[in-house]
């Protein structure tokens, strides 16, 4: 069983609760970005808990951060957005500025897809 299937409703349950990156590497699939609050975290670490009880598979690498509220929005990108569009959205805010938000997640600022959860800095 591939490690992203073994964790899916975990990455699921992280990409609905904030911006994040999946790396599978082979034997240990990382994890990481921010969450909106501690309950998200929290929530996060009880499914890897549920799916892995003991926790010692030592397959997963999980490094969230908190974002509280007065971190970024996050914004789901919808079919035909691009970071011009969504930055038109938010006084203050410029697509190059969501673009180095993201720089996580984003080689190309041409290259956006729907579903995908972007930080949006407070303008």
């Amino acid at each position: 069983m591939a490690l992203t299937d073994k964790y899916q409703s975990l990455i699921d349950m992280a990409r609905a609760h904030g911006n994040i990156s999946i790396e599978d590497r082979g034997d240990v699939l990382a994890v990481s970005g921010t969450v909106n609050g501690e309950a998200a975290k929290q929530s996060i670490w009880e499914e890897y808990a549920r799916l892995d009880p003991d926790m010692g598979s030592g397959d997963l690498l999980l490094d969230l951060q908190v974002v509280e509220g007065g971190g970024d929005e996050v914004y789901e990108v919808k079919p035909g957005d691009s970071l011009s569009k969504i930055a038109t959205h938010y006084e203050g805010v410029s697509w190059r500025e969501i673009f180095e938000a993201n720089r996580d997640q984003l080689d190309d600022p041409d290259k956006i897809f729907p579903g995908q959860k972007l930080r949006i800095p407070k303008g």
